[in-house]
């Protein structure tokens, strides 16, 4: 491990403890990192100096993406990316991420948790930054595992919709060989995400980082998934709860309506309570029923009961 990847590991390992997130040393083993870029990202720009965790272990200033590598001690040869929420203004990691990555593991997943370049840093490539990054890590858990899911939180959930449903889409410029490989998912779960930037739904934070408030008709279509769904896109399951206040509870329904329409395999858990960012579920809700539905999800995707584009 080099110096920059020990001084990446370190906040992000310190983090894990401080949620919570401890993994037993019978079955995990010790986290590591990766940087994404061989060099400095695409388009340059963008903060510098340290990567900011807040006192509720959220990330921001990610001067240097990376993901957080989890493995079970008998991995089962399926990885799964992991995205967090908080509406591209900040990561939620240990609201979201680190319990989502030590449930997987413990189920036989290899969890990549990515810590994505935030697009109202100061970044030259703007609003494209965060989903070169989802691309970048897609094709980085391709070329280490065996099936690729991936697993989203709001906006961490429309940042990898973005990523699955375009993986022809090129949102750099090749810069090795690892830019051959397509980034392409083979399921994707989304749990209260962000779909839609189009109206009436324009009042996310979401939209307000990615397209301002002048944004064009042109501009929230294209940066709306359901515009995206083809039959090649892989199977997704939905979570939404009724109550939501962040994430209208329709985004999953347009999400649903549109996997629908192109057959795509799509399965939605919609809870009448839960509010918005309950992760893993919320205690005292129904949220937290929905980890069992998605156990066995997963389950069959790898027996090949799901049909996957």
């Amino acid at each position: 491990m080099d110096r920059r990847q020990f001084l990446l590991c370190f906040p992000t390992v310190a983090l894990a403890l401080k949620s919570g997130a401890i993994f037993a040393a019978s079955a995990v083993k010790s986290p590591y990192t990766l940087r994404l870029w061989p060099g400095l990202p695409p388009g340059g720009g963008g903060p510098t100096g340290e990567m900011h965790i807040s006192p509720k272990g959220a990330q921001s200033h990610i001067a240097l993406p990376f993901l957080t590598v989890v493995t079970p001690v008998s991995p089962n040869g399926h990885g799964v990316l992991i995205a967090a929420g908080g509406g591209y203004k900040r990561i939620e990691m240990a609201m979201e991420a680190w319990p989502a990555a030590h449930w997987l593991v413990a189920r036989g997943y290899t969890a990549y948790i990515l810590s994505y370049r935030l697009p109202g840093e100061g970044w030259h490539d703007g609003n494209e930054v965060a989903l070169q990054d989802a691309q970048r890590a897609l094709r980085m858990v391709r070329s280490r595992e065996k099936q690729v899911s991936v697993l989203g939180f709001s906006a961490g959930g429309h940042l990898l919709a973005m990523a699955a449903t375009r993986p022809d889409y090129r949102s750099y410029t090749r810069i090795d060989a690892l830019d051959n490989l397509p980034p392409r998912a083979d399921s994707a779960a989304l749990i209260y995400p962000i779909i839609t930037l189009e109206k009436p739904f324009n009042h996310t934070s979401t939209h307000k980082i990615l397209l301002g408030h002048a944004a064009t008709p042109a501009q929230e279509a294209a940066w709306s998934v359901q515009h995206y769904v083809t039959p090649q896109t892989p199977p997704v399951f939905l979570v939404q709860a009724e109550d939501d206040p962040v994430s209208d509870p329709r985004n999953t329904l347009i999400m649903q309506a549109a996997c629908i329409r192109e057959q795509v395999d799509v399965t939605l858990y919609r809870y009448p309570t839960g509010g918005h960012g309950f992760a893993m579920g919320r205690l005292g809700t129904p949220t937290v029923q929905w980890p069992a539905h998605y156990e066995k999800w997963l389950s069959r995707l790898n027996r090949g009961q799901i049909v996957q584009a």
